[in-house]
């Protein structure tokens, strides 16, 4: 009752921010978004009823507290349906840095949920394993259908789980992502918890509707510009809501502002380019193949270290033979 299995993590487009339920991480309202390749997580799992007790690790580091409680949500759901009460050894590391704004809980509860179904013999689709996943983080839902992905809304496992969003080859084929990495650790969940307290909130929810048909369509239509100047606005909005909440989040460094600067400059000069940031201080920067290398090297001037990743496909089951332990 083993197996290893791996997820990339996710870039928001139209990004959910609030629960309506935290135990089951039910959001307010849906969510986009996109994988990140070659970034991600590996994580094997293994139900073992000799084991007294679960054993956790991260990056070769016991994970202890919230942590430990975050992925136990996953590992009890998957025990009971299931149907076993074994203890479970799970490790799990990352190909990059976590904890700076580029979704590390979405890849790490992706690759966790896979993982542990396949090791209890579960017979699931991923849309499924993704309302596993979504008990660690909402946005790992996402992670697990891949690529560009929906999360919906909802009251329960039928209804809020995530379905990949099909597009034209040539956007897939064709996005490159500079990552702009500024480090800055960032609490996430608690600004989630007190969403619903910022007065920008109400309106966030007012447009969120046609966000998400307006980025579905950009999307059907392979619209690089639509669909990045969307993720663009999206990212204001979002910050907007966080700093405007009882805490007053301001995760953005300065660097952050410089390299939304060197965007729009860039972009005043005819380069499709577009920032977008999650709840962090880092950003991701989408632009097209051909103009990736003009772009690393404008966002890496602003003093900040890049790397440049491209379209990520769904979590996977990995061979035996790559198992962490």
């Amino acid at each position: 009752m083993k197996a290893t299995a791996k997820a990339h993590p996710i870039q928001g487009l139209v990004k959910y921010h609030g629960m309506r339920d935290e135990e089951l991480r039910l959001p307010y309202h849906d969510s986009i978004s996109l994988c990140t390749a070659p970034s991600h997580t590996k994580t094997t799992a293994a139900f073992d009823e000799s084991l007294a007790e679960d054993q956790y690790a991260i990056d070769g580091e016991p994970v202890e507290g919230r942590g430990a409680e975050r992925i136990r949500a996953v590992v009890d759901h998957v025990r009971e349906l299931a149907g076993i009460d074994h203890r479970v050894r799970f490790e799990s590391e990352n190909t990059f840095p976590t904890n700076i704004g580029f979704g590390s809980s979405s890849s790490g509860f992706a690759a966790a949920a896979m993982a542990l179904v396949e090791a209890a013999g579960l017979d699931m689709t991923r849309p499924e394993i993704s309302t596993v996943a979504r008990r660690g983080s909402s946005s790992a839902a996402r992670a697990v259908t891949g690529a560009f992905s929906h999360l919906r809304t909802g009251l329960n496992d039928e209804d809020c789980r995530s379905e990949r969003i099909p597009v034209p080859d040539d956007l897939e084929s064709d996005l490159r992502i500079v990552a702009g990495m500024v480090p800055s650790y960032k609490e996430t969940e608690a600004a989630h918890k007190e969403a619903a307290d910022s007065h920008m909130f109400e309106s966030r929810m007012a447009h969120m509707h046609g966000q998400i048909a307006e980025m579905r369509e950009g999307l059907r239509e392979g619209n690089f510009e639509a669909v990045f100047e969307l993720a663009e606005h999206d990212s204001l909005s979002l910050a907007a809501t966080t700093m405007t909440g009882p805490a007053g989040w301001v995760y953005w460094q300065p660097r952050t502002i410089e390299i939304f600067n060197a965007v729009r400059e860039l972009r005043e000069e005819g380069v499709p380019v577009y920032f977008s940031v999650d709840t962090g201080a880092s950003v991701y920067v989408n632009t097209t193949e051909a103009h990736v290398d003009r772009v690393e090297d404008v966002v890496a001037d602003c003093g900040v270290d890049t790397r440049v990743w491209e379209l990520g496909g769904p979590a996977e089951i990995l061979d035996e033979s790559d198992a962490l332990f």
